[in-house]
């Protein structure tokens, strides 16, 4: 698909969000995406939507994707995360070797997954490293063609340290075929992510699947390979906890025009200190979340003119990214309790997509 075309499509039509929702109970009941959900998020390219253009991705702006994933994760929470999290592995090609970001882009309906952590070992070995460890949290598991970790450095069996004495982290592109699975999620929301486990026994990799998470160390030159990566982080994890949040307010609301107040007598939405508190953390999500997005398109356009982003830069982005999930939580948590017991049952939407941000919103990244 041409790039031009891959542009266009990161927008969500309607018709793309009527297939995502459709198909959500089902997901959410086997565990795992859908295979239609799946295959609209190979045909529209958004997993490789951070990828570089020269390696066949589509290189899209940063806000452009952001806004992107707020809109689907607003659908559906856990199809918003794995492609958050698949995309942003995808953003990785951009350190690799041209050529290995060509050959791994390119792969059929190729997805990234993996796990930040440090949880594995990588031995030198013969011009490459021979790995072993166990890595958490891999989100889109069970449709990755490859995965991303990171590992501690090793020589002749013993730790490589850095300056400071503390072990060398280096960051690997693994094929799925060397990687084993383990089932682990079972969480209560965001079910179908299915950000299972894995792991890998002694497998041998070649140097180039070696890549540092550096601006100086990109070989693609898009301001999107400049844009720090916690920042990074940070807007995309909050946006899909926010567009989570949104659905629930609007659900929410839904439920509170059907339930009256057991003192008052009165339908909920009539009862003024009800009415006052609902439109107050509407006001407070929707404020946070203009400023999160004033932030992040000032930061993309430092970058893209060429500049680095600073240090207040960067803590602004975060601090933004943070005061919105606080928003989010403080919306949720506010509401449920006038939602009734049918926001309490399992098979009900409204459930599912509490299920969902109380399990996204748990994210390390995300404490306050």
């Amino acid at each position: 698909m041409p790039h031009a075309a891959l542009a266009t499509l990161a927008t969500l039509s309607g018709r793309d969000a009527r297939r995502i929702a459709r198909h959500a109970p089902a997901a959410d009941a086997a565990r795992f995406l859908h295979p239609a959900q799946q295959a609209l998020l190979h045909r529209r390219g958004w997993l490789t939507m951070l990828a570089p253009r020269g390696a066949g991705g589509a290189e899209l702006p940063l806000p452009q994707v952001v806004r992107l994933e707020e809109a689907v994760a607003a659908v559906d929470g856990s199809v918003g995360w794995v492609l958050t999290l698949c995309a942003g592995a995808g953003w990785f090609a951009g350190f690799l070797a041209p050529s290995m970001a060509r050959e791994i882009i390119g792969t059929p309906r190729v997805c990234l997954g993996g796990s930040g952590a440090a949880t594995g070992d990588a031995e030198e070995e013969g011009g490459g490293y021979r790995i072993t460890g166990s890595w958490d949290y891999a989100s889109g598991a069970p449709m990755a063609t490859h995965f991303t970790l990171n590992a501690r450095l090793r020589r002749d069996g013993q730790p490589l340290l850095d300056a400071d004495g503390k072990p060398r982290i280096r960051a690997f592109l693994v094929p799925a075929a060397l990687v084993q699975l383990v089932p682990s999620w079972n969480s209560i929301g965001m079910r179908a992510s299915a950000s299972h486990s894995y792991r890998i026994d002694g497998q041998w990799l070649a140097k180039e699947h070696g890549f540092t998470i550096d601006a100086a160390a990109a070989t693609a030159d898009g301001p999107l390979y400049r844009y720090p990566f916690y920042s990074l982080a940070y807007v995309t994890l909050a946006a899909n906890v926010a567009g989570m949040a949104g659905h629930f307010m609007e659900l929410a609301e839904e439920c509170m025009r059907h339930r009256r107040h057991a003192r008052a007598g009165l339908p909920l939405l009539d009862v003024p200190e009800v009415a006052a508190m609902l439109q107050a953390r509407k006001d407070a999500f929707m404020a946070a979340r203009t400023r999160f997005y004033a932030v992040l398109d000032d930061s993309w356009a430092t970058v893209a003119d060429g500049a680095a982003l600073g240090a207040d830069a960067m803590q602004a982005v975060q601090d933004r990214s943070l005061d919105l999930v606080a928003a989010c939580r403080a919306a949720v948590g506010d509401v449920y309790p006038y939602c009734g017991l049918y926001a309490a049952r399992e098979d009900s939407t409204i459930n599912r997509v509490w299920r969902d941000f109380h399990t996204a919103s748990q994210h390390a990244l995300l404490l306050p």
